[in-house]
């Protein structure tokens, strides 16, 4: 075989093998990372709803001072907040991935799903970006002056101006419950896994009685983590496979 004819199959075969271990290791990459996300955006919720005063109170949102009494002097609120916000990219990478995942029965579920959601967590960051980061401002007032500031908090309760874009907010949990249906559907998650994750969802979209999301987020968190769990086993034995190819 004449040199350069074998040095041009070397380097094919080097290429081949680079691009292989490459597109491996991206794989490992997004898997995991798709594991996280879903094992940490529950689990931050849940977290978030903890750090709510007054939790078993079962008292609504209707009022001005209502909405200072949670948030006045309470920096676990804001920091609860925070957390919630802080899903959000945890929740849209889940999502997108579910939509790349769904592909067989549920690949219109996973699709649909992911569209609403992906728009329903938008108008998540919206939500706790007004109700985190502006709270918190308001917050740091003399206490005479955020007295007399009470009474204009009623525009944020009553979502006036802009602000209803929020209502569009249960998109959220209905986008999730759509590919939670595709996942039952092509038995990537069990049923009870599923049917928890459903319920769990449908108790988010309550009247802010912060104890009913609680119990919402603690049912997503059954149904989810051992998913996330599974998921991240799964990648540790991609990382394996890769390393064993690496290093073959």
């Amino acid at each position: 075989m004449p040199f350069i004819l074998r040095l041009f199959l070397i380097g094919k075969k080097i290429k081949t093998n680079y691009l292989k271990i490459n597109s491996m290791k991206i794989e490992t990459i997004q898997s995991k990372g798709f594991a996280l996300s879903i094992i940490l955006f529950p689990t931050m919720l849940l977290i978030g709803f903890l750090m709510h005063p007054d939790l078993i109170g079962m008292k609504m949102l209707n009022t001005a001072q209502d909405l200072a009494d949670r948030f006045h002097n309470n920096n676990f609120y804001h920091i609860g907040h925070f957390i919630v916000m802080m899903a959000v990219p945890l929740i849209i990478t889940g999502m997108i991935s579910i939509m790349n995942r769904l592909q067989g029965k549920g690949k219109k579920y996973g699709f649909w799903g992911g569209v609403t959601g992906v728009f329903g967590a938008f108008i998540l960051a919206v939500d706790k970006g007004a109700l985190c980061l502006v709270m918190s401002a308001f917050d740091t007032l003399p206490e005479n002056q955020f007295q007399q500031f009470i009474p204009y908090l009623d525009v944020i309760v009553q979502k006036v101006g802009l602000l209803w874009i929020v209502y569009f907010l249960p998109l959220l949990p209905l986008g999730a419950i759509i590919q939670t249906i595709g996942l039952i559907k092509e038995h990537i998650v069990q049923k009870w896994q599923g049917y928890l994750i459903i319920i769990g969802l449908l108790l988010l979209d309550n009247p802010e009685i912060e104890l009913i999301s609680t119990v919402g987020s603690i049912l997503m968190c059954t149904g989810y983590i051992p998913w996330g769990l599974k998921e991240l086993r799964h990648s540790d034995i991609q990382r394996q496979s890769y390393s064993n190819f690496r290093n073959g």
